[in-house]
């Protein structure tokens, strides 16, 4: 037991934290130790602001590969590209007219909802994975996607 109590001890320290402590030569008047304070403010913010340079350059250069790959595959794939765009922007009308059903119900049983956790529950789990699902698969459909190539639509006009 008495081991115990030695290893907690250790692990504990006591900082005196007094003015008498510091002695009449670490006294700082109040002007000195609130530029103390504002110097040691400046040097955390400006190691914040490398950190988040740090941060930013690393991002913005997984995002540079990701983009450089991302327009390799839809070179090497132009045919699926054109078909990922056309898939995604079918997509969407269905999004559309899933959506006004979904607001349509929503507005027809206003306050069954608001009141009735069960039918609220009801709800989430009919339109909710459904409206995540279909939102993933059009994101992914558009990154994918090529542009439209407007030279090539008007002269197929």
């Amino acid at each position: 037991m008495s081991q115990h109590r030695s290893s907690v001890a250790t692990i504990f320290s006591q900082v005196d934290i007094s003015t008498a402590a510091s002695g009449p030569q670490g006294y700082m008047t109040p002007q000195e130790e609130q530029t103390q304070l504002m110097r040691d403010v400046l040097t955390s913010q400006d190691r914040t602001n490398e950190l988040l340079e740090e941060l930013i350059g690393t991002v913005s250069s997984v995002q540079r590969q990701r983009n450089a790959e991302l327009h390799n595959w839809k070179n090497n794939n132009p045919q699926l590209a054109r078909s990922c765009r056309e898939a995604a922007e079918a997509l969407s009308k269905v999004q559309v007219e899933y959506l006004d059903r979904l607001t349509e119900e929503v507005n027809d049983s206003r306050d069954d909802l608001i009141y009735g956790d069960f039918l609220l529950s009801e709800f989430i789990d009919k339109y909710g994975p459904r409206l995540a699902h279909l939102n993933g698969v059009i994101q992914v459909l558009a990154q994918l996607s090529s542009p439209p190539n407007t030279a090539n639509q008007r002269q197929e006009s």
